[in-house]
């Protein structure tokens, strides 16, 4: 259920689901997302569904890594790109492909560890991963040029927009029982939020676990 025909179905779906961006499809198409939950269900791995990863989070599904990434490659430059929550690490992979560089932050340390052992054995050197409290971003890296922040804040997170360069953009969910993906652009104006479609993450707590 690992083969390249199970992960041209998922490319396929992602299709039909208006995943348009080519450097978007062929990178998921590419990466081994198997390799990024246990073994017990990797045979679910390229099904169109968030899984489990311990420590009570999970790998999103990839139809919302794929738009989330489409996102991302709107931005005026693919220097520098800030992943709050870098769970498994598949999304930092996805990510790393298409950027420079990634800085990754992640509080829960048994994830952060698992991640760069992870990205080690595939080969991913152009990711930075930090064992920190992501609420507050990585000042001392900003400005980035894309935020994607993969756990809902309850609210939407100002606190970021000072790390996000001119042409950047934040892409974050929001909210709490009712969560929203929400877009804001970084324009010589000024800040533009768009409002996207109903979502369902992990929430974004703060500390160290």
């Amino acid at each position: 259920m690992t083969s390249a025909r199970t992960r041209t179905r998922m490319i396929d779906r992602l299709k039909q689901q208006g995943i348009r961006d080519a450097r978007v499809l062929s990178v998921m198409g590419e990466v081994p997302r198997h390799v990024f939950v246990d073994e017990a269900i990797s045979h679910k791995a390229y099904d169109d569904t968030s899984l489990p990863i311990g420590f009570g989070q999970t790998i999103s599904q990839p139809y919302i890594v794929a738009q989330m990434t489409e996102l991302a490659l709107g931005a005026a430059r693919h220097e520098k790109v800030l992943e709050i929550g870098t769970g498994c690490g598949y999304q930092t992979v996805i990510l790393a492909q298409l950027f420079k560089t990634v800085h990754s932050i992640e509080r829960i340390g048994g994830l952060s560890r698992a991640a760069r052992e992870r990205l080690s054995r595939l080969g991913v050197y152009n990711a930075r991963l930090r064992h920190a409290d992501g609420s507050k971003g990585m000042m001392d890296a900003a400005p980035f040029d894309v935020i994607i922040m993969t756990a809902a804040a309850p609210i939407p997170p100002e606190n970021l927009l000072d790390q996000l360069g001119l042409g950047g953009r934040l892409i974050f969910p929001v909210g709490t029982t009712e969560q929203e993906l929400r877009l804001i652009e970084h324009t010589e104006a000024g800040f533009v939020e768009t409002r996207l479609e109903k979502v369902k993450f992990v929430p974004l707590l703060p500390g160290l676990a």
